[in-house]
């Protein structure tokens, strides 16, 4: 084995343990079992690295894998917080459940918006108007056909019909900082400056000269298109009719699309965005590539294959793919599929954990949880420019980050995609604890909010893989449960205090704590084989009682006062991922407060909790996973629709979270999906190209973000005679997102659905009246039963309690023109 082997091997192995929790577990002869550990410090003594890569030498590499993040029955799990091993209980009486979904039937037959459809961009002039329009256009530059490729606003690659790049000196074969021009000038006339010069183009080749130089553009044919991923997709994107209407589209709250920077940014491979496109940020790992695919050991760890091919672009061999989780999978085209086959809301979540990325030696970044967070907001500000770059200028993109549900309705409406920023991360403000002893107070926390509210985040969990001064955590299960665990340790001073625990419905626990694989029998995967080798020291872990297990942490008076500021900002709770009685305490505290703004993002919540989050006004996106899984789920939560408000599901992808993908059922079953199919308003879509790669989800999965569509309609294959109904449902779900959202933000429930909320006839239109603004009329009598075109349906009532229709007329601008009594 060679060094740099060598240095690969250590850096997969601690990657692979930072991962999953920054320990080593190995059972011991005797009773119980142990924890080893090391930290990314040993790498650094070049005696301990010596020692550490002589051990690491004779280890064999094994393609037996015993923890399998792709296991059909987590990842379709109703709830992924708990352990599954029991019957399953509802807490919902089955009366109860039928009446909740003969609601859900009944909500989804109301009459649907008008929808109509938008351009991509807007159309290309034979003269450009400015210097953003040219992206991705053909113009004759010096008589020369020359495709325009943004790398940001107002700079481009200058590709020729030969596939090379204009350069100061010449040609380039590849693109670099020396091939990207930002040009300058209007109507028709540009110049193009790299560093001090200006291009100079003649009938002999390309130079520069210091002197500024403009040449005329005008639309061109017979360019060469740059490489690029193609989305397939064909038909403008459906929009509103008025911009304050009821919307239609998909809703997925939970994904990490700015995962690259995560683990100190090395342990990712590939980027959502380039200014080179798919060719550069569509790579695997250093570490993938030096071993021809065969030692990364995380990526094996994970996906439970030995070996891949580690060529990206343009061919996608082996990723992405629906187990591959440290390959990219939210690159932005894929997710504009998405976005053209009707997702209408994403939210990304900046994700860290300090102590596991402490334990990756290998590191470009901090490894603060909160400058990480700082930099992937950053970072979708830069990737929000990027996609305005690419369809003509400021503002032009159908990315928007968006912080509050009047924005989010408007970019809808537009036909563009409401872009949301969330938190999940171990340890937020700076709020860890040590030996039980908070590391923060109220007035860090405040100020940590405060910041994060300006650049933009708007959803938050409280933890992630660990306890915290704010709350327990549900605790990971199965074979990886002692390495978080031993991590926890590591951060805290103190592992999971995980006590037996008996609870009413039977399923409403936390992750059971099981005993680690007998690496004696020959049952250790490569990452236990690796460990055992290296003879670290050890420490005791603690005996758990029997199975099911309660986190004896809940919520501290700590995580009370962060709820509370964030009801006082209006931000968006996330109870996944606390334990039990944390949950439960928060959720109490939601109820008092009378707080509508909570959704569990990805099923890391228990079914106790459910019903919960629904009575409040809640919002609740179970996790992707399989096809045939999440019907499973969604006719499940059908029996917990509230009457009461207004009805529609979403999806929680966990992409880029090291969540996997949803497996093919496979080209043979009787009602695979046929392409094209039909999406959002019409859309077609067909098989999706990455390169030389075509995506078939019978046979390929939920590869990357941009197949959701084609899980939506595998969706409805797979439902059947519901088919329709979960369909319907999913379009709906944007606009039961921005309801609950809406009421985070004080808006009052509609007084249709809640008659104990009714006004008076009298008291209705003393309070609209002309020229008030959409919002100000929420504000004054709640939300609509219905936001059709121009108009917003009421009820009121009279003084003997009569149901009186209403009806709020707005003009084109969205101030009230008229209030008519319809009864």
């Amino acid at each position: 084995m060679t060094s740099t082997s060598s240095r690969r091997l250590v850096v997969a192995v601690l990657s692979a343990t930072a991962l999953v929790g920054g320990a080593f577990a190995l059972p011991t002869s005797g009773p119980g079992a142990h924890f080893s550990f090391t930290y990314a410090a040993q790498l650094r003594d070049p005696v301990q690295r010596a020692q550490l890569l002589a051990k690491l030498e004779a280890v064999p590499h094994t393609d037996s894998v015993t923890h399998n993040h792709n296991d059909p029955a987590t990842k379709n799990a109703l709830s992924r917080a708990a352990d599954h091993s029991t019957d399953t209980i509802d807490p919902t009486t089955p009366e109860e459940a039928r009446a909740n979904a003969a609601y859900a039937a009944v909500d989804r037959t109301a009459k649907d918006p008008q929808l109509t459809h938008v351009r991509l961009r807007d159309p290309r002039r034979t003269i450009p108007q400015n210097r953003y329009v040219m992206a991705e256009g053909c113009y004759s530059l010096a008589g020369r056909p020359i495709f325009f490729q943004a790398t940001d606003l107002g700079s481009y690659l200058l590709y020729t019909k030969a596939r090379t790049f204009v350069a100061p000196t010449g040609l380039a074969t590849a693109p670099s900082a020396a091939t990207v021009w930002s040009v300058t000038g209007s109507a028709g006339r540009f110049a193009f400056r790299n560093g001090g010069a200006y291009l100079k183009a003649s009938g002999s080749g390309y130079s520069t000269t210091g002197n500024l130089t403009s040449y005329a553009l005008r639309l061109a044919t017979g360019c060469t298109r740059y490489p690029e991923v193609q989305t397939n997709v064909t038909g403008g994107p459906t929009a509103g009719v008025s911009p304050f209407q009821e919307v239609r589209g998909y809703v997925d709250p939970h994904v990490h699309g700015m995962a690259f920077e995560f683990l100190g940014g090395d342990a990712h491979c590939g980027r959502p965005w380039s200014p080179f496109g798919a060719p550069t940020a569509l790579t695997d790992c250093p570490d993938h590539m030096e071993s021809n695919g065969c030692g990364g050991i995380l990526e094996d760890f994970l996906s439970g294959e030995p070996c891949h091919d580690p060529v990206g672009w343009p061919t996608f061999k082996d990723w992405p793919a629906p187990e591959s989780l440290t390959h990219e999978g939210v690159y932005y085209k894929w997710l504009e599929r998405s976005w053209r086959g009707g997702q209408r809301i994403f939210t990304n979540l900046l994700v860290e954990n300090n102590k596991l990325c402490e334990l990756y030696p290998l590191k470009r970044n901090s490894c603060d949880d909160m400058d990480s967070l700082r930099l992937q907001a950053h970072d979708m500000r830069m990737m929000e420019r990027y996609i305005d770059a690419q369809y003509g200028g400021p503002g032009k993109g159908w990315y928007r980050i968006v912080t509050n549900p009047f924005q989010a309705r408007r970019v809808i409406n537009q036909g563009k995609l409401a872009v949301i920023m969330g938190i999940e991360t171990s340890i937020p403000f700076g709020c860890t604890m040590k030996f039980d002893l908070p590391a923060c107070d109220a007035q860090q926390i405040d100020a940590g909010l405060d910041e994060m509210r300006k650049l933009g985040v708007s959803q938050m969990e409280l933890v992630n893989k660990f306890d915290n001064a704010l709350s327990g955590v549900a605790g990971d299960g199965g074979a990886i449960g002692p390495l978080v665990n031993g991590a926890n340790f590591l951060e805290t001073g103190s592992f999971w205090d995980m006590q037996h625990c008996e609870p009413a419905d039977g399923e409403s626990h936390d992750n059971a704590q099981t005993a680690l694989p007998d690496i004696s029998a020959g049952q250790q995967d490569a990452l236990f084989g690796a460990v055992a080798a290296l003879g670290l020291p050890s420490i005791a872990l603690p005996i758990y009682p029997p199975a099911p297990h309660c986190n004896s942490r809940g919520l501290t008076s700590l995580g009370r006062h962060l709820l509370d500021s964030m009801i006082k900002r209006h931000m968006l709770f996330d109870p996944d991922h606390m334990s039990v009685k944390a949950r439960a305490a928060a959720l109490t505290m939601m109820e008092q407060r009378h707080y509508a703004g909570v959704l569990s993002s990805h099923s890391w919540s228990t079914p106790d909790a459910y019903p919960r989050i629904y009575k409040l006004g809640g919002f609740i996106a179970p996790y992707a996973g399989d096809s045939t899984g999440f019907v499973e789920k969604w006719r499940r939560h059908l029996g917990w629709a509230d009457k009461r408000f207004y009805w529609g599901f979403g999806y929680g992808a966990d992409m880029n979270g090291l969540g996997s993908q949803g497996n093919p059922r496979g080209a043979s079953v009787s009602n695979p999906v046929t392409y094209p199919f039909t999406g959002l308003g019409g859309v077609r879509i067909g098989k999706e190209h990455s390169g030389q790669r075509v995506y078939d989800i019978n046979v390929d999965g939920v590869a990357h973000y941009g197949l959701y569509p084609d899980w939506i309609q595998d969706l409805v294959n797979v439902a059947g005679a519901d088919g329709g109904r979960i369909r319907h449902d999913l379009e709906r779900g944007a606009e039961a997102y921005l309801q609950m959202w809406e009421r985070a933000e004080g808006i009052k429930a509609d007084p249709c659905r809640n008659p104990g909320l009714r006004k008076t006839v009298s008291t209705f239109t003393s309070l609209v009246h002309v020229g008030q603004g959409t919002t100000a009329v929420l504000r004054a009598v709640g939300q609509p039963y219905t936001r059709l075109g121009t108009t917003y349906g009421y009820c009121a009532r009279t003084s003997t309690d009569a149901n009186v229709p209403m009806r709020v007329t707005f003009s084109r601008a969205g101030r009230v023109i008229g209030v008519t009594r319809l009864g």
